[in-house]
């Protein structure tokens, strides 16, 4: 069971490219804390069947970006 804080990030993470400003100015806008944390958070959501039974379709994004972006690194899990 998600937190409202949670499903309030999930909500946001859908449709913050809606929101005029930079992104981190709306993270403290809407959360009242900064950028790192609201991250640290999000990233904990992405693995969470909570999250994913709420919003699919964002998590979905999420975890193809976080592949790319592991891709592009040359990140591989298990990997010294």
């Amino acid at each position: 069971m998600l937190t409202s804080l949670e499903r309030h990030i999930l909500d946001f993470e859908r449709c913050w490219w809606q929101l005029p400003g930079p992104k981190e100015r709306d993270i403290r806008v809407a959360f009242g804390f900064g950028p790192a944390r609201y991250y640290r958070l999000l990233r904990a959501l992405m693995d969470d069947p909570a999250a994913l039974a709420y919003d699919p379709l964002t998590v979905h994004r999420l975890r193809r970006i976080r592949a790319r972006a592991m891709d592009a690194t040359g990140y591989r899990v298990g990997t010294v």
